[in-house]
């Protein structure tokens, strides 16, 4: 039996097509459901549509259904629809008709709505936790390697000096950027929409502002429209920042494909970290940074596909919109996983001293032949050209003095400022505020 089914049974065919994976994904909801439930009681009381004994025993029974799915044992039944409705379901055969009266003043748009924000906020928070010990890798290893030079490359030809020190806190900066759109993707995601009903309000006087304080939101969707327009929006936001985030992956790991690779040797990992060919005896392939990359160039795809699975929907909820869980739930799990796996490698990576001595990367060496010259009083457009001239003629000698000493450089890291940077961020999400309000939620 459906919640909203009344004489007529739907065909077998429709409804397998039409629950398809739901059930799967909306197990993963289940313990946000539960919260949004807890909250709506509350607010229920409040106005006066439950009694405070109602309301009570709702809540403790919330409660206890809160800690079954908290652990991954809640189960939805094969006669039901979804989370909803299965918790629903429960809350009735404990509570007999005080079960039957939570979904007053709500539609299961606005419950799923409301799911879906709480979900998100929870996986930002732990995709934020899940880089802060990466980044601290990158700047730890960046002070370690500050003095280790490597070539650098534009259009992948021999270009300048760098150094490994340049290298990995390069990828740290670009962490703080990738929290920075994440921070915008949480502040959307952190605004109520529970009270909106099916998309146009409710004609009970709920308090839409007290869930929003129960549920730790940081302010509400105000507009009931706009708060079922915006799914679909919140889940491409936050797919955009993940693509960021994936994208800072995915390049990182085409870097260490390369350098691992014999012809740049500029790096080396542990055999067990590595994998092995069945003919070649030799093979120490990059397998994990590999998969990272492809995992990461796959997650750079979400944005677009939530984009084309949203695209020309008019006002209002519609179908097409359950399949997003579908595509956006497991890229949380994956990222954090490729965060993990890139952490490993890195921790144990192995890097190759006085790489720049070699004779082929001599002419890396040309920019600060040309400055030398430069700082000893000659135009630089002059110096340019005696020193083209003197590689033409095969008569460069390699001078590998490096002194850089500006912000950012190979001599002045400015890893500390990076840091910082950093700090600021992650302080703008507020966890604390919205933890503190959950636990206060379900606590007996």
């Amino acid at each position: 039996m459906k919640l909203w089914q009344k004489n007529t049974n739907v065909s077998a065919a429709v409804e397998k097509f039409t629950v398809g994976k739901d059930k799967e994904f909306d197990l993963m909801l289940a313990p946000f459901d539960v919260l949004g439930n807890i909250a709506h009681a509350k607010m229920l009381a409040s106005v006066g549509l439950l009694t405070n004994e109602e309301a009570a025993s709702l809540v403790k029974e919330l409660q206890n259904i809160y800690s079954i799915a908290a652990k991954g044992e809640l189960t939805i039944a094969d006669s039901v629809e979804d989370i909803h409705s299965q918790v629903e379901f429960m809350l009735t055969k404990a509570l007999g008709d005080t079960g039957k009266k939570i979904h007053s003043a709500r539609s299961r748009n606005d419950q799923v709505l409301v799911d879906i924000k709480l979900f998100l906020r929870n996986e930002i928070e732990e995709l934020v936790k899940a880089v802060q010990p990466f980044f601290e890798l990158l700047i730890t290893q960046s002070e370690k390697y500050k003095a280790d030079l490597l070539p650098g490359y534009t259009h992948l030809q021999l270009a300048m000096p760098s150094s490994f020190g340049l290298w990995f806190g390069a990828y740290a900066e670009s962490l703080v950027d990738d929290l920075i759109t994440l921070q915008s993707a949480y502040q959307v995601v952190n605004k109520n929409p529970l009270g909106s009903a099916a998309g146009y309000g409710s004609s009970f006087p709920i308090n839409r502002t007290m869930t929003t304080d129960l549920l730790g939101f940081a302010d509400l969707n105000y507009n009931v429209v706009y708060a079922q327009m915006g799914r679909g929006k919140a889940e491409r936001i936050t797919a955009q920042a993940m693509a960021n985030l994936a994208e800072t992956l995915a390049r990182l790991s085409m870097d260490m494909c390369l350098y691992l690779n014999q012809n740049f040797d500029f790096v080396s990992f542990p055999a067990e970290l590595t994998t092995g060919s069945s003919i070649m005896p030799h093979k120490k392939n990059p397998d994990v940074f590999e998969l990272i990359r492809s995992h990461c160039n796959r997650i750079k795809a979400l944005p677009n596909e939530i984009s084309m699975m949203t695209t020309n929907l008019p006002s209002g909820y519609h179908r097409d919109l359950q399949l997003l869980k579908e595509h956006l739930f497991p890229a949380f799990q994956t990222l954090k996983d490729c965060l993990l796996m890139a952490q490993l490698m890195l921790e144990n990576i192995s890097v190759k001293k006085n790489i720049m001595q070699h004779e082929k990367y001599k002419y890396a060496f040309s920019v600060e032949a040309v400055n030398k010259l430069v700082l000893e009083g000659l135009p630089f457009r002059d110096a340019y050209k005696k020193v083209g001239l003197i590689i033409e003629s095969g008569d460069f000698e390699i001078s590998s003095d490096i002194d850089h000493v500006h912000e950012g450089s190979i001599g002045n890291l400015c890893n500390d400022q990076i840091q910082q940077m950093m700090q600021t961020v992650l302080a703008k999400f507020e966890f604390e505020k919205v933890n503190k309000a959950i636990e206060k939620l379900i606590k007996a």
